[in-house]
């Protein structure tokens, strides 16, 4: 059987492969728990507890901890199960946006209503 082509480098991007789907499994099996009320309670009443429950990796609880959406999806984190997380701490994409550019989630807003004018 042949092997895939490597997927093309885009700078600023991490193409979710099976290396990712891997590397994030623990991470996406604990966020996919999210869909839960329950679940999310008990993970707000402990963190800690919860994230060693799901045996995620030092830098995955890192993540978590920051609240850093680009530095989960490094951490092999897929963008559907991430949104379970980012929603419990009423993260929206004005956020991550603004994650993704390095500033605060107002200069970001800013600069979407001056890029529409």
């Amino acid at each position: 059987m042949a092997s895939k082509p490597a997927l093309p480098k885009i700078p600023g991007t991490n193409p979710f492969d099976g290396e990712y789907a891997k590397r994030g499994y623990a991470l996406n099996k604990m966020c996919f728990s999210f869909n839960s009320a329950e679940n999310r309670a008990e993970f707000l009443k402990d963190e800690e507890t919860y994230m060693t429950k799901y045996s995620l990796t030092d830098s995955q609880k890192a993540a978590i901890r920051s609240k850093q959406v680009l530095q989960l999806l490094e951490e092999g984190g897929n963008a559907y199960y991430l949104a379970k997380f980012a929603g419990i701490f009423k993260l929206d994409m004005q956020d991550i946006g603004a994650q993704q550019r390095g500033m605060s989630k107002d200069e970001f807003k800013a600069m979407l209503v001056a890029a529409g004018k």
